[in-house]
């Protein structure tokens, strides 16, 4: 597996609660000092930027890195709904990839408001209309609820009437997911909870998704930086981890089929298979996992989506404990967006905090013994899936 690109540099704030927060630029900022800082390198060896956002008007990128700098070099402003920030680093790692640059930076921050996830320009066509449209010919009559609600709540029923499975299964996940946010001192939520304290408050979309199965409204920014081996090698940086593979998918028609595809599961499994023979990998290398659990009804699915295991096989996986420590896999050592924090355009660049740190030995408390492959998953409805491979440095 050749790698000629590497996040040599990380960097992020702790996710917080709407209201709670400092204003986007002042977080962005710290984010991006913490990526160099990491990096070893000053600021004007970034060669180019991209910024990943969604609620923010335009250029919203700009005020953020001129607080670090100003260089003139080129600044991308990127929104992809919840897949931006890793959007970003696909954009930073192919800048690099295509030898049009040495050196780049992917930064992401968001200031969200309370409450469920809402449309802003209510004027014109909504991206998901077609989405909402779709699953009303598949669902017909399913409850008002925000978009989010609807298609992954329909999709947790989908999943459980196709397969039988125990519905605890999504209150387990949050459990597992808490469990692991426990011993990371960046996450929003880090007291423990249990299977009935899940499944007793309150439903969100009847009849499985409760409040505690679905991530929390939040703010915060993450950054990384990417540069060529041979960069690498002339500033002497040692610590960087390799980018094997990655891709991005967008929707298929395939995704007109069933509630679950439509939430992005085809997606997923569509740029994971890209991202698998890119490295002349199965799932089964893999050791460590960051996935998009927006609601734990997505991990689920996601699950089957990357091949962790075979289809209708993820209530059997939850139960042996392959998605955590002493399981096959351990997915969302971080917490995850469940409990680590949602702030739409920082969420994939925190998770390749996450492998990075983790490939590096450098998780701590939460460290996954003997890492060598880690393997990230961003998903944004309306859609774009982004699937993401690193390998720990030889």
């Amino acid at each position: 597996m050749s790698a000629p690109v590497q996040v040599i540099g990380v960097g992020m704030v702790k996710f917080v609660k709407p209201g709670t927060q400092e204003p986007y630029e002042i977080m962005a900022s710290k984010a991006i000092r913490a990526a160099l800082a990491d990096a070893g390198i000053p600021y004007n060896e970034i060669q180019q930027a991209y910024a990943s956002y969604v609620f923010g008007d335009s250029a919203c990128g700009q005020a953020a890195l001129y607080r670090v700098g100003m260089t003139g070099i080129p600044l991308f402003n990127v929104n992809n709904n919840c897949s931006s920030g890793s959007s970003a680093l696909f954009l930073a790692r192919q800048a690099v990839l295509s030898g049009s640059v040495d050196c780049a930076l992917a930064f992401g921050f968001e200031e969200m408001r309370p409450g469920a996830l809402g449309a802003v320009w209510n004027d014109r066509t909504s991206p998901l209309l077609e989405m909402e449209d779709q699953l009303e010919k598949i669902v017909p009559g399913v409850p008002p609820a925000s978009n989010a609600h609807r298609l992954f709540g329909s999709a947790a029923l989908a999943y459980i009437e196709k397969t039988g499975a125990n519905p605890d299964i999504f209150a387990k996940v949050a459990v597992k997911t808490r469990k692991h946010a426990m011993n990371n001192p960046l996450a929003m939520f880090n007291q423990p909870l249990t299977v009935d304290e899940v499944m007793q408050s309150p439903v969100i979309f009847a009849p499985y998704l409760t409040r505690l199965e679905a991530c929390p409204p939040s703010c915060g920014a993450a950054a990384a930086v990417v540069c060529s081996e041979a960069f690498a090698r002339r500033h002497g940086l040692a610590r960087g981890i390799p980018i094997l593979a990655q891709a991005m998918a967008t929707d298929r028609l395939a995704r007109n089929d069933n509630p679950i595809d439509l939430a992005g599961a085809d997606m997923t499994r569509n740029a994971a298979a890209q991202v698998y023979a890119q490295a002349g990998i199965g799932p089964q290398d893999i050791d460590v996992v960051e996935l998009h659990d927006c609601f734990t009804s997505n991990e689920v699915i996601t699950y089957e989506g990357l091949g962790l295991c075979g289809e209708g096989e993820a209530e059997g996986f939850i139960a042996r404990g392959d998605n955590s420590y002493g399981g096959k896999y351990v997915v969302n050592p971080s917490g995850g967006l469940m409990s680590k924090g949602h702030p739409l355009g920082a969420t994939g660049l925190a998770q390749c905090t996450e492998l990075v740190s983790q490939l590096r030995g450098e998780a701590g408390a939460r460290q996954v013994s003997g890492a060598r492959l880690a393997l990230q998953h961003n998903l944004g409805l309306g859609g774009a899936c982004v699937v993401t491979l690193y390998g720990k440095n030889a």
